[in-house]
């Protein structure tokens, strides 16, 4: 059955979200939105109406649309992304604000960011202060096709390593640190939402049973001073309900300047401390 753009649209519309449906048309077709809107006449072939019905069927059963189309949104940037890796947040773009701010003190930052995934942190960075040395460290060697992925893609060099937060690093030492690692409860409710199943758990969540999400966090921030230069800080994403306990780990660590900031939803969401 012959099908047009607008009535493909109207009809994709009637099982997912509206915007949704119309970046799967887009996607499918290879057209933008000045076309759709200018030739809703214009048919669909055979294989593309095809292609468009097993792209909504993976969205209405709650696939999220980045992996679906493959890139996601972070700080002006497009990412690939695959279920290897955690879809970029608008929340994290705080870290990278706050990063940036800290690099500019240094002529030619040594920069650490410890659980990479897609690499949207280390990439930006290195975009946004091209005298950087940036070392990006996954334990998913998957995740690090992507983050390679994305490097190039945005033509930006990036040591990349894989391993378990500081083990593949030595006895290097960095004016920075940036991380923002899985902290969501073991069992909270939320990894059945919006989507996140179909996301790794090993990015998401610690895995500790019965545990308080926190238990990544711990390991980073106790051994942040022994891979901090004099001065260097360590900067964490965290939940929106875990900004008191990471400073009280920042403090137990003995770092100084320790406090929390804020997102644009007026939710702490990053701490952070540095050595003396």
């Amino acid at each position: 059955m012959a099908m047009t753009l607008g009535g493909a649209w109207r009809l994709a519309g009637q099982r997912i979200d509206r915007l949704d449906a119309r970046l799967l048309i887009e996607h499918v077709v290879g057209c933008t939105h000045a076309d759709l809107i200018a030739h809703p006449a214009r048919l669909l072939s055979a294989d593309q109406l095809a292609r468009l019905e097993a792209l909504v069927g993976r969205r209405a059963e709650g696939e999220p649309l980045a992996y679906i189309l493959g890139t996601a949104g972070f700080y002006g940037r497009e990412f690939a992304v695959t279920p290897a890796v955690l879809i970029p947040r608008p929340e994290t773009e705080l870290l990278v604000d706050l990063a940036i701010e800290r690099m500019q003190l240094k002529s030619a930052p040594r920069v650490l960011d410890l659980g990479t995934g897609s690499g949207n942190l280390a990439v930006t960075l290195r975009q946004l202060c091209p005298a950087a040395a940036i070392t990006a460290v996954d334990v998913s060697s998957l995740a690090l096709d992507v983050a390679c992925d994305n490097a190039r893609r945005h033509a930006v060099e990036v040591r990349f390593l894989c391993g378990c937060w500081y083990a593949p690093l030595g006895k290097e030492c960095f004016d920075l640190i940036v991380a923002n690692p899985p902290y969501v409860a073991h069992a909270d409710p939320h990894l059945l939402l919006n989507g996140l199943p179909f996301e790794p758990r090993l990015a998401l969540t610690d895995g500790v049973a019965g545990g308080d999400g926190l238990a990544c966090i711990r390991e980073i921030v106790g051994g942040a001073s022994e891979y901090l230069l004099p001065g260097g800080w360590l900067l964490l994403e965290h939940g929106y309900n875990q900004a008191a306990e990471v400073r009280a780990l920042l403090h137990q660590a003995g770092l100084a300047g320790v406090r929390s900031w804020s997102d644009l939803a007026k939710t702490e969401r990053v701490s952070g401390g540095h050595v003396h």
